[in-house]
């Protein structure tokens, strides 16, 4: 008695060959730690943010890049002079997962039934926020969906430049600037 072998097709094994590939491909926890290294620090700064209507408002910043786990965690504080002399600061903290994409994060901004960090839905009024590393650039963004529709779209590129970054924010709504910063901030 002899034992017949039948070999999956040629589309077949294309199929399983492609696969492979990308799964090969797809950004490992060893790979988003080669991208997130060169960012890992502390930084601080000082900027003017710039309204749509010109208005100039002194704030200082800071911002703490770190290696986790899964990803990386990015922390920043703001904080306003108000004219009156008053002063507003706001800090935030968001993890970072890789996806299957090179170079693309998730945030990890909440965690579901069974513990894994999840995205924020927007159409609840949460930001929905992704992050992304191409060549010297960190970038964040925040999409905010309001009740009527509306949106509004928060950008920090951050590059690395010798002793520190070069933060660039700016914020859109609707497609129209309405604020931005552009300053150095000094690695620590």
């Amino acid at each position: 008695m002899s034992a017949t072998v039948v070999l999956p097709s040629l589309p077949m094994r294309l199929l399983w060959a492609f696969a492979a590939l990308v799964a090969m491909l797809a950004v490992s926890p060893a790979r988003a730690n080669d991208l997130i290294a060169p960012f890992v620090g502390d930084y601080s700064g000082s900027a003017e943010v710039v309204a749509a209507d010109g208005e100039r408002t002194p704030r200082d910043m800071s911002v703490s890049i770190s290696a986790n786990k899964q990803g990386f965690t990015v922390e920043w504080t703001s904080t306003t002079y108000k004219p009156d002399g008053r002063l507003k600061s706001k800090s935030y903290s968001i993890d970072f997962i890789p996806t299957d994409r090179n170079g693309l994060f998730s945030a990890g901004m909440k965690r579901n039934v069974f513990g894994h960090a999840v995205q924020l839905d927007p159409m609840k009024g949460e930001p929905f926020v992704w992050g992304r590393i191409r060549g010297d650039t960190m970038t964040m963004f925040s999409l905010f969906v309001d009740e009527t529709g509306d949106y509004e779209i928060q950008q920090f590129d951050r590059t690395l430049t010798e002793g520190g970054l070069d933060l660039r924010f700016i914020v859109t709504r609707n497609g129209l600037e309405q604020r931005s910063v552009e300053t150095f901030l000094k690695r620590k």
